[in-house]
Order: structure tokens, then C-alpha cells, then sequence
């Protein structure tokens, strides 16, 4: 399977979509995770606990389960987290910064969006966000 580097969520063969609005969990983090292209667009929100990964595919939100997470851990996200569900994998790779102009959360500097599916070719997504605790 090879992996396209996607720079631009608008092109209309990728199969990430526009996730809308989301809520802080009632307790815990979350990192809310734009397209790192010119146009920014809200692709992901991953949560510290129950640790998933939030996307659109094909139009609908999805949910994945995490399976795997290693490195530092910052507001209960780490630098490399995996995720999985039947015929979908994703590996989250994120910068996770504390700032003194953020209450309550961090910021991700920089990072990428790996998404795979059975059968289709994977894509790489460069990714920025903002990290937001209850």
C-alpha cells in the first residue's frame, strides 16, 4: 500500500472529512486537530480518556479505539499514539506544548495523521491543534 502525502483536505479523493464542532469531554483532555495546509480544516479530535480518535470517513464520524500508545505524555496524550478498528488503522504523531497563553490545555505544534484502510492507498496529513482539559 503506499502512502499519498496529503497537503490540502480539498482535493476529493481523500477520504478524511470535516469534522464538525465537538465538545470538551466532561472530565480529561482532548486535542483538536486541523490540516496543516493553507486552508485549515478541523479533521480530528483525539481524547485522553477513553483514549479514541474521532474522524469523518466516507461522510460519517468514526470513532477508533486506541490500541497502542509510546513517548512523552502531555495532558494524558502521548507523542505517538495508534488506532484501530476493522479494516482502519491510524497513527497519531503530536508535539504536545504547554503555553502560558492557553488555560487549561497546551497546543500541537506539529504533527501528522497517518490513516489506512484495507484496500485503499494510506495518507499522510500534516496536522496543528490546540489541546483543551476539563
Amino acid at each position: 500500500m503506499s502512502l499519498l502525502l496529503a497537503l490540502l483536505l480539498a482535493a476529493d479523493d481523500l477520504p478524511l472529512g470535516t469534522l464538525p464542532k465537538q465538545a470538551l469531554p466532561a472530565s480529561g483532555c482532548a486535542a483538536f486537530l486541523w490540516s496543516g495546509g493553507e486552508q485549515k480544516t478541523l479533521i480530528a479530535m483525539a481524547t485522553a480518556e477513553p483514549g479514541q480518535l474521532r474522524l469523518v470517513l466516507n461522510g460519517a464520524p468514526v470513532d477508533l479505539p486506541r490500541t497502542a500508545r509510546s513517548g512523552a505524555s502531555t495532558y494524558g496524550l502521548s507523542a505517538t499514539t495508534d488506532y484501530a478498528a476493522p479494516g482502519v488503522r491510524a497513527t497519531l504523531d503530536i508535539k504536545v506544548e504547554a503555553r502560558g497563553d492557553v488555560v487549561k490545555g497546551g497546543v500541537v505544534s506539529e504533527g501528522t495523521l497517518r490513516l489506512e484502510r484495507d484496500g485503499q492507498d494510506g495518507v499522510v496529513v500534516p496536522i496543528t491543534g490546540i489541546v483543551g482539559c476539563s
